[in-house]
C-alpha cells in the first residue's frame, strides 16, 4: 500500500479508536515516525497532509534537515534518548524533545534554548514498565518529583505532559494497563497545579498498539512502521 493508504486508514482507525471512548479524533495527533527514512520519503507523508514527525537521533537527523527545510510547516521532535552532550544540537533542530528522561537533561536543554532565544517544549520520559533496557523516569521516583519541582526555574522549556514506551507484547490488549498507569500520572500531576508543568499530552501508542492508547487517553501517537512500511536496518 501506497503512504497515503497508509495515513487514510490509520486516520480512520484513529477515528474510530477516538469515538469508542467518548473523544474527538481532533485531540489525537498523528506522528509520523521517521528515523531511518529518507527524505524523500518524509516529502511524501508530508504532501499526504502530515506535519509532525519524530526522529531518534540527532546525528541521523542533522544530515537529513537540511534537506528537508523548505518544509516551514513542518514540526520535528526529538523522540529517541538524548545523551547531554547532544543537547545543543539537539535544539537547534528541534521543535521539542519529547524524551527528557533526568534533571540533568532538562538543565542543558533550557540552558541551550536560552542561548538560541527559544522556547523548547518537553515531554517527561516515564518507564512505565520498569525495564532496565528503556530510558526514562520511574512514575514513583525521587528523580520524577525533584525534576516537577524544578520545572519552575526553566524558563525555556515548556513541560507539555508525558510520553513512554510500555514493554512490548504481541498482544495489544496486555498493553492497557501500561497506557492506564500513565494516564493516572498524569492526572495527579495536574491535580497538583506545579508551576510551569502543563499535563496537556500523553504521547503513547504505536503502529501495533496505538487504539489501545487511544481508548486509554493518548494524545499523540506516534506512528513508523504502519506509515512508511519496515524500517530501514541502519
Amino acid at each position: 500500500m501506497s503512504i497515503t493508504q497508509n495515513v487514510d486508514e490509520i486516520r480512520g482507525r484513529i477515528a474510530d479508536a477516538a469515538r469508542r471512548s467518548g473523544r474527538s479524533p481532533e485531540e489525537i495527533t498523528l506522528m509520523a515516525v521517521s528515523k531511518t527514512f529518507p527524505p524523500e520519503r518524509i516529502r511524501d507523508a508530508y504532501q499526504v497532509g502530515l506535519r509532525v514527525f519524530g526522529e531518534n537521533r540527532v546525528q541521523e537527523f542533522s544530515g537529513k534537515a537540511v534537506s528537508l527545510a523548505d518544509l516551514e510547516d513542518a514540526e520535528w521532535h526529538m523522540i529517541g534518548h538524548l545523551q547531554t552532550n547532544k543537547a545543543a544540537k539537539a535544539v537547534e533542530l528541534f521543535a521539542a524533545i519529547d524524551s527528557v528522561d533526568s534533571l540533568r537533561l532538562a538543565e542543558r536543554l533550557n540552558g541551550s534554548a536560552e542561548q538560541t532565544g527559544k522556547k523548547l517544549g518537553v515531554l517527561i520520559e516515564i518507564n512505565v514498565g520498569g525495564e532496565a533496557a528503556k530510558s526514562g523516569l520511574s512514575p514513583e521516583s525521587p528523580e520524577l518529583e525533584e525534576l516537577l519541582r524544578a520545572a519552575t526555574k526553566f524558563d525555556h522549556l515548556e513541560f507539555r505532559g508525558l510520553m513512554t514506551i510500555p514493554p512490548f507484547t504481541d498482544d495489544p490488549q496486555k498493553t492497557r494497563p501500561y497506557f492506564r498507569k500513565l494516564r493516572e500520572l498524569r492526572d495527579r500531576i495536574l491535580a497538583r497545579k506545579l508551576p510551569n508543568v502543563g499535563m496537556k499530552i500523553l504521547s503513547m501508542g504505536m503502529s501495533h498498539d496505538f487504539e489501545i492508547a487511544i481508548e486509554e487517553g493518548s494524545t499523540c501517537v506516534r506512528i513508523g512502521t504502519a506509515i512508511f512500511g519496515e524500517r530501514i536496518k541502519s
